[in-house]
């Protein structure tokens, strides 16, 4: 049985499309940087915990497989997770515009004593967005919620001029890379 240790609505319809069955388990693992520690290595962490945590509240039971996952956008290797406040995503956005940042996106599987994981990394590129552009993206909510303060499956495509690498991993789940891990374990034929 897979289990997906996420509530990201984004990641359960993503993983649908690889046709898996998959029960959601709830958990709660700290999302803070260590002083010192690299963006991926962050974002390869805390898609861990996510695993683990899962596992862990499943008292892991024989045949189970829990799928942790973890994205985030960098730009000048600061990690930009989800906006606070309509503040923090206006930043976001105006730090983000006109360059191009990276979208991490990390995978880990665990169960019956084996752990594998599975990294994705894209380049987007945001074009040049005024004050009221922003303001009028942020006004539209869809930010929250999102690493980064946008959402490339929404109104945000319209600000991204070129993305290379993969939309799936953009939007939170790399099902090239997932498949890949779900196969090697059985789990996907």
């Amino acid at each position: 049985m897979l289990y997906l240790a996420s509530q990201s609505p984004r990641r359960q319809q993503l993983l649908q499309q690889l046709g898996v069955d998959f029960a959601v388990i709830d958990v709660e693992v700290a999302e803070s940087r260590a002083q010192g520690e690299s963006p991926h290595d962050y974002v390869s962490r805390v898609a861990h915990d996510k695993a683990q945590a899962g596992l862990t509240r499943l008292r892991a039971p024989a045949g189970a497989w829990v799928l942790g996952a973890d994205t985030e956008v960098v730009f000048e290797d600061v990690v930009f997770g989800k906006p606070q406040d309509a503040t923090a995503a206006a930043g976001m956005l105006r730090r983000l515009s006109g360059h191009t940042h990276t979208v991490i996106s990390v995978i880990w599987l665990v169960g019956d004593g084996y752990e594998a994981s599975a990294s994705c990394l894209s380049q987007v590129r945001f074009t040049c967005m005024d004050a009221a552009a922003i303001d009028g993206y942020v006004a539209t909510g869809e930010p929250f919620g999102k690493a980064g303060g946008y959402a490339i499956q929404g109104r945000g495509a319209a600000w991204i001029e070129h993305l290379e690498g993969s939309y799936s991993g953009v939007m939170g789940l790399p099902l090239f890379e997932t498949a890949l891990l779900l196969r090697e374990h059985g789990v996907l034929p």
